[in-house]
């Protein structure tokens, strides 16, 4: 019943959140939000067919390879929230995500594991990290792309 609650704040908390946040900067970063959900989409995709970790409770019924709680709750609003305070500093942004990133390797994926929601298999946290970290990368050069179209339009 815990897990339950918890995986159900997990998914509704951070889309309420958005409410404290101003429209324009939900519209501008939420292009770069829904593209690193859909690279987790994959890495999840991954890990299942190459036994990474294994998701042993979960709330949405396909939640049995990509846990949406995650994905598309913490994961998707707190990338948009990342974005929104550190996106105009580089060296802001990735410090901002080795510490938030090392904070879910090392201390939020132990407790889902302890409390029986997954457990990694073949995969060590410093890999889970690993791969975070080069997301991180991977989306500020995509939202720097984006950024350049936007102002292509505008001329």
């Amino acid at each position: 019943m815990l897990n339950e609650i918890l995986l159900w704040m997990s998914l509704i908390a951070p889309w309420l959140s958005l409410f404290l946040m101003k429209t324009g900067a939900i519209k501008r970063f939420m292009p770069v939000a829904i593209f690193v959900t859909l690279l987790l989409m994959i890495i999840y995709e991954i890990a299942y067919t190459y036994d990474w970790w294994k998701l042993k409770e979960y709330i949405l019924p396909w939640g049995y390879i990509t846990h949406g709680s995650f994905a598309y709750g913490l994961f998707l609003v707190g990338t948009i929230w990342i974005f929104y305070f550190t996106y105009h500093n580089f060296k802001i942004y990735m410090i901002t995500n080795i510490i938030i990133d090392a904070m879910f390797a090392f201390v939020f994926l132990p407790l889902t594991n302890w409390l029986g929601i997954n457990e990694l298999i073949k995969i060590s946290n410093w890999g889970v990290y690993l791969i975070m970290l080069t997301l991180a990368v991977i989306i500020y050069l995509y939202q720097r792309w984006q950024e350049g179209i936007f102002k292509e339009d505008l001329n």
